[in-house]
């Protein structure tokens, strides 16, 4: 089962764009053991989801015992749901393959999050994986994305051009059989708009919703697909710390039920599957 058709079939199954972000900060957890966190997370939101989506800086933060939480946490996951892990890499092609054996192989994750800073070349061996997909950053959801994506480049025959759209132009070229999205943030609704524009079919990671104060209604308004799906719109600490006692888990439901009832209501086109 390719990615897309793995996401197409938790989206429908449980009517759900919201993807959660399992990013554990031991100062803001009521337990201290990561595993046992995350479980109690996944077991409250798992028939509320589209994919989760660890932040592996997070788990390297806590070295070794970060990562074996992470293999574990990824034990508990249900396998009709995909996860997607955020590792933003990027680098030359024979180091880009190690890394994509590392969360492919190693891990499993059903996607990653990369760098397309280098080209084509640091990203093709992730690509070269025939069920799993790559979310190239285009517009980040922090103020400073625009210091670097929003330069103006010259492509022949267009002018001058943001780098995000240049990105997107770049992506829509290299999608292969829905291997490749892209991440834009909630908090840039326009530049969405003209990146959906540019990739009609092309799934777009959404952070910024929740905790960074991103637009959800112009979020879906702009970059939902003619099927009324397309958009995998990620929160993570308005869900994982909606409390910080022991009470978490029911909290943590409670958010992201309310979260995603707030995308279906907005949605042109819910699923009714």
């Amino acid at each position: 089962m390719s990615f897309q058709e793995k996401l197409a079939g938790a989206m429908a199954l449980n009517q759900s764009l919201l993807c959660i972000g399992l990013d554990p900060q031991l100062e803001l957890m009521p337990v201290k053991d990561v595993a046992r966190f995350n479980r109690a997370i996944i077991e409250a939101t798992q028939d509320l989801v589209c994919a989760y989506k660890p932040n592996l800086a997070f788990y390297e933060a806590l070295g070794l015992t970060g990562l074996k939480a992470l293999k574990k946490t990824l034990s508990f996951i249900p396998a009709h749901i995909p996860v997607i892990g955020d590792a933003k890499r990027g680098d030359v092609g024979h180091s880009a393959r190690a890394y994509a054996r590392a969360l492919f192989d190693g891990f499993g994750f059903d996607a990653v999050t990369l760098s397309p800073y280098l080209g084509y070349d640091s990203i093709e061996p992730f690509l070269s994986y025939t069920d799993k997909a790559a979310f190239l950053l285009c517009r980040t959801s922090n103020p400073g994305g625009a210091d670097i994506q929003s330069l103006k480049v010259s492509l022949e025959g267009k002018g001058d051009t943001p780098l995000y759209l240049a990105v997107a132009m770049r992506a829509a070229e290299w999608a292969r059989s829905g291997k490749v999205g892209l991440v834009v943030g909630a908090t840039y609704p326009e530049e969405l708009r003209q990146v959906r524009r540019l990739c009609p079919t092309l799934p777009i990671l959404v952070p910024g919703i929740g905790a960074q104060g991103g637009d959800l209604e112009l979020s879906l308004r702009y970059g939902l697909d003619t099927g009324g799906a397309g958009l995998i719109l990620t929160s993570s600490r308005a869900i994982i710390y909606a409390s910080r006692t022991l009470d978490f888990p029911s909290q943590a439901r409670s958010a992201a039920l309310e979260l995603r009832g707030q995308i279906n209501s907005l949605r042109p086109h819910p699923s009714t599957t």
